[in-house]
């Protein structure tokens, strides 16, 4: 078993998506959809077994806007509307996250990634040391001697070294290397012929986005 963490962040929105898309269209006797909120759960209890940190926080988005799409009105606009078929499963999920008695945070006009930010950045300040639990590469640049994330769905662990690995560049330059390379997944686009590689290459001169 991995050394026991302080406190333990389980980012449920991006698990929720995953699971939905990764799982077989299950039902309940009652014709209920069921295979996002098995997947969910199943990620959770196997996270919770392999880190019993003393201190648990479950995180989803809360519906609605956030500031992001005040700032850039495209963000995330090229993705389709949640299907009916998850929709249907949220709530089930969230009285049965809440009814085991963990603790759980949706704020309104703050994504899930925002807030688990603030949580880990804060308690890894008061000197504890935090796993994040997340399938989104956007937490990368949160990872530091006290924050590591994990990925349930593939067994992945990124401390420092293996976000270097995975994107070839630190974690504080994941900031500037999204900036450079865009981020599609979100609909954020980057610098015009500046790929993942070139933007690697360029921090790896520079340093720093500001340095260019």
């Amino acid at each position: 078993m991995p050394d026991i963490p302080d406190l333990v962040l389980f980012d449920g929105s991006s698990y929720l998506y995953r699971a939905f898309h990764a799982l077989p269209p299950l039902t309940s006797s009652h014709g209920e959809p069921t295979g996002a909120v098995l997947g969910v759960l199943n990620m959770l209890a196997k996270f919770l077994r392999e880190y019993p940190a003393p201190r648990v926080a479950v995180v989803f988005d809360a519906p609605g806007k956030t500031f992001r799409d005040e700032l850039f009105t495209a963000y995330k606009a090229h993705r389709p509307s949640m299907p009916p078929e998850l929709r249907a499963q949220v709530t089930p999920l969230l009285g049965i996250i809440a009814a085991r008695g963990l603790p759980m945070l949706r704020v309104a006009g703050v994504e899930a990634d925002d807030v688990i930010g603030t949580l880990a950045r804060q308690a890894a300040a008061a000197g504890s040391r935090v796993v994040i639990c997340t399938c989104d590469k956007d937490m990368a640049q949160l990872v530091d001697g006290s924050i590591t994330l994990i990925n349930t769905m593939n067994n992945t662990r990124l401390d420092r070294a293996g976000v270097k690995s995975k994107f070839d560049v630190m974690p504080e330059q994941i900031v500037d290397y999204l900036a450079l390379a865009g981020d599609s997944s979100d609909n954020i686009p980057g610098i015009q012929q500046v790929g993942p590689k070139t933007a690697a290459k360029l921090l790896a001169q520079y340093g720093t986005l500001d340095n260019l």
